[in-house]
């Protein structure tokens, strides 16, 4: 059997395995899909999608909805530049930079950045709280930490990954390890460094939104406030300036990479 057969016949099987997960999931789960298509259900989700129609437009509480945008804004942005300067910082001692590089500390480090990144957000946040009371400060620690772990292990992929040429020049040469990271390193992995971050923030805008459920601050806290009194105008005015953050967000990183790649 040539290689071209054997290589058929594995993703045959990877399919099929695929396949036989995705029945016994259907199977497992006991969706009630009768149930749930039924008219009495539809009829109940119109009623209650109804009730999110007009939006809460009043001067007061648009005011009140945009500083919490800005909160949020500000949250995401700022958890997502500091884990991104932890996550670096780590990424290095994280990293076999060289083959003759000992790199002792990559166990140690590498299990830290697993630690940061295998605790959600929401529970970093709910554990922040009780050290920083209520408000956006834990909240913006919480996107900071976990992103940190998440971040960390990508910017030390990319260190490992960098071409071995230019730093290689340079360590011959006697040059620092520092400089050689700084003029042979950085240069090379500086487009995914950004485009990895940018990617984060993403994400970050939508678990700053998650986060106001225990009190983290921003539209998250109005959400889960107008929402558990079943205030469902000022609930849709809140889940739209959501969506516009999350629009402004993505166009503004498909703008700056795009710009990256000139």
């Amino acid at each position: 059997m040539n290689i071209l057969a054997r290589a058929r016949c594995k993703a045959c099987w990877v399919i099929a395995g695929t396949l036989v997960l995705i029945v016994a999931s259907f199977w497992s789960l006991d969706l009630q899909w009768g149930q749930f298509l039924s008219p009495g259900a539809i009829a109940s989700m119109g009623r209650f999608l109804a009730e999110f129609v007009p939006p809460e437009t009043s001067s007061a509480f648009l005011a009140k909805t945009w500083n919490a945008w800005l909160e949020t804004l500000a949250m995401s942005a700022l958890g997502t530049l500091l884990a991104a300067v932890f996550g670096l910082l780590l990424a290095l001692p994280a990293s076999k930079v060289h083959a003759g590089d000992a790199a002792q500390l990559r166990p140690l480090v590498r299990l830290l950045l697993n630690a940061l990144r295998s605790i959600p957000e929401l529970v970093w946040a709910a554990l922040l709280l009780i050290a920083a009371g209520l408000g956006p400060f834990p909240g913006t620690l919480a996107l900071a930490v976990h992103t940190t772990g998440v971040l960390g292990r990508l910017f030390a992929e990319s260190i490992e990954n960098a071409a071995p040429g230019p730093a290689f020049a340079l360590r011959v040469r006697g040059v620092g390890e520092g400089r050689i990271f700084l003029f042979a390193t950085l240069p090379q992995i500086w487009p995914q460094i950004i485009s990895y971050t940018l990617y984060r923030w993403e994400n970050n805008i939508r678990a700053a939104a998650v986060l106001g459920v225990v009190g983290a601050g921003g539209l998250g806290q109005m959400l889960y406030y107008h929402l558990g009194l079943f205030q469902m105008r000022e609930t849709a005015t809140v889940l739209l300036g959501m969506i516009a953050l999350v629009a402004l967000v993505d166009a503004m990183s498909a703008l700056w990479r795009h710009a990256l790649e000139r």
